[in-house]
């Protein structure tokens, strides 16, 4: 049984492949097993808090979220597997106190002794989505100022956060904690400009049938960039002394006047 795990990373282009695989599932499902994001939660749920807390807790809750999805799986089905979830890497850096991907490697070694507990006979492959260091970065202070409470200005973040945002690193770290099991990678500034975007990468390490992707539909990046003077406004409301549902429903509006 052939397994590939796209495991991250967040604003690497990690919604656009999901919502692709879902927009396509129909066109996929003869020759490929799909879990779905949503089926993933409860381990990447486990996989935040571990990274943000470590607690062995969390990382042991993780380990049981995943053989509960892998339990479900038929190890004579002759498709190969994918999952797409970046949230199994743990929390985004800048939130919940997390500074980095450190904790990455650990949780796909999880992954890695939970599949090989449950379906020894399995083939387990990695994929990773980076991005140029300054663009994460950017991106992933936008998707603060959206989500979270983040007071931090564009500059301040870059300059706290730069190491994190080195995910060729951060990969490098992962292949040399799985080896000798493949790992992936490719930059979405090469995968955007593909027919199928950042989906492309993943569907060439499958061998699927040739002439397949012909049949799919290409789908418009998910979560847009917001405008500066949007961005300025947020951080604005997020250094406001607003209660939290005032602020939610004020950044809402905002958002909503900026698309």
């Amino acid at each position: 049984m052939r397994v590939l795990l796209h495991a991250g990373f967040h604003k690497t282009g990690t919604s656009t492949v999901q919502q692709a695989l879902f927009h396509n599932r129909d066109a996929l499902a003869p020759h490929l097993r799909l879990v779905p994001r949503a089926r993933m939660a409860p381990a990447g749920k486990a996989a935040r808090a571990w990274s943000a807390g470590g607690n062995p807790v969390d990382l042991a809750l993780f380990g049981y979220e995943l053989a509960q999805v892998m339990e479900e799986w038929d190890a004579d089905d002759p498709r190969p597997m994918l999952i797409s979830a970046e949230d199994l890497c743990g929390q985004m850096p800048g939130r919940a106190g997390v500074e980095s991907y450190a904790a990455a490697a650990p949780l796909m070694r999880t992954v890695v002794d939970t599949l090989a507990t449950l379906h020894p006979n399995a083939a387990p492959a990695f994929y990773f989505s980076t991005r140029q260091t300054e663009d994460w970065l950017a991106s992933a202070h936008a998707q603060h100022l959206r989500a979270s409470r983040m007071t931090l200005s564009a500059e301040a973040f870059a300059g706290r956060y730069r190491a994190a945002a080195d995910l060729a690193t951060v990969v490098d770290g992962i292949a040399a904690a799985l080896a000798p099991l493949p790992v992936h990678r490719c930059a979405l500034e090469q995968s955007r400009a593909r027919p199928l975007g950042p989906l492309d990468p993943l569907l060439d390490l499958l061998a699927l049938p040739e002439g397949l992707r012909d049949s799919l539909e290409p789908q418009p990046p998910v979560n847009p960039a917001l405008p500066p003077d949007c961005l300025q406004g947020l951080l604005v409301l997020n250094r406001s002394d607003l209660d939290d549902a005032a602020l939610r429903a004020a950044k809402r509006a905002l958002i909503a006047e900026c698309v």
